[in-house]
């Protein structure tokens, strides 16, 4: 079963957000050191660095390392042996798991652990409700795969805003290609277009925010994580739904798939095929995938796993 079917299609769609009260409590195995390292995601690297503080309380003789500088950086640090842990924001492509698979023999472990919501971030003064697939690729792509052309004020997208914001020119803010988010946002939002050479590539998602919240005009995507009191999140419309009311980014609308940038939150591993992970990685895991570790999901703002999500997870994983 496809681990982004499991976290999206047996996840409740009921989803409110709150931990699970029937995850299961993490119960510390004696004995535990050494040294753990993480290179991947932007987007999980809060949330990995409270997990790292949280076990490392529980075990004082880890040491835990991470290097968050995009989810493409994951694979090779993996294939390299630099870390055992490899969080990415989106799921690895066919020729990231062909080098893995050159190089071992068999394919890269992936693990769920969070769900997310790609926002689209507006400035907090912008008045704009709700926008179409349509519209954002108008505004972030140079290739309009879903039709129409170029938008470059916000007027065009909304006749019935104020005058001073009908001409106000839009601003666009954006990841890296060495982003997950940037892949998914464009495989997702852009059809796999090309992104226009008009966005401004930032380095982190917490630098599109910034961007966004010191721009009027300006207008960003980023994990629902990094949100702050500085921008707001539009209501999105799926593609061909124009008739329906735009979806807010709520945890139940990110499981039901009403919210059309939804996506798994995954820390890829290198597990032999009918051999266990290390100890000290798959306590790790466990951790993360217990109430406690799926708590610090819920306070990083991101989408916690079911109780049944993770059972099955686990039975994968660790066969237990």
């Amino acid at each position: 079963l496809c681990i982004l079917s499991i976290l999206m299609t047996l996840q409740s769609s009921e989803g409110n957000g709150i931990v699970d009260p029937n995850l299961p409590d993490y119960e510390k195995y004696h004995g535990v050191s050494g040294t753990l390292n993480s290179v991947g995601s932007d987007t999980l690297n809060n949330m990995i660095t409270l997990w790292a503080e949280s076990f490392q309380a529980i075990y004082p003789n880890v040491k835990i390392q991470i290097e968050g500088k995009g989810s493409s950086t994951a694979p090779p640090a993996l294939i390299e042996g630099t870390a055992q842990l490899g969080p990415m924001s989106r799921m690895m492509t066919g020729s990231e798991i062909d080098k893995f698979e050159a190089k071992f023999g068999y394919k890269p472990t992936p693990v769920g652990v969070a769900v997310d919501a790609i926002l689209i971030m507006i400035n907090k003064d912008n008045p704009v409700e709700g926008l179409s697939l349509k519209q954002i690729d108008r505004m972030f792509s140079s290739t309009y795969k879903m039709g129409g052309t170029r938008v470059q004020r916000w007027g065009e997208l909304d006749p019935t805003l104020p005058p001073s914001w009908r001409s106000r020119p839009i601003s666009l803010y954006g990841r890296n290609s060495a982003s997950g988010t940037y892949g998914f946002f464009k495989d997702v939002a852009l059809l796999g277009g090309d992104f226009s050479p008009r966005v401004k590539e930032q380095p982190g998602s917490s630098a599109v925010v910034q961007g966004v919240s010191n721009d009027l005009g300006g207008v960003g995507y980023s994990g629902i994580g990094y949100r702050t009191s500085g921008v707001r999140a539009t209501r999105l419309l799926r593609i061909g739904t124009d008739e329906r009311a735009p979806a807010a980014p709520t945890a139940a609308n990110s499981l039901s798939g009403n919210y059309p940038l939804a996506r798994g939150l995954f820390i890829y591993c290198n597990r032999p095929p009918g051999k266990p992970l290390d100890r000290l990685t798959e306590e790790f895991f466990k951790f993360a995938l217990s109430k406690q570790g799926q708590e610090i999901v819920v306070k990083e703002g991101y989408y916690p796993l079911d109780a049944k999500v993770v059972k099955v997870l686990s039975s994968q994983i660790f066969g237990n």
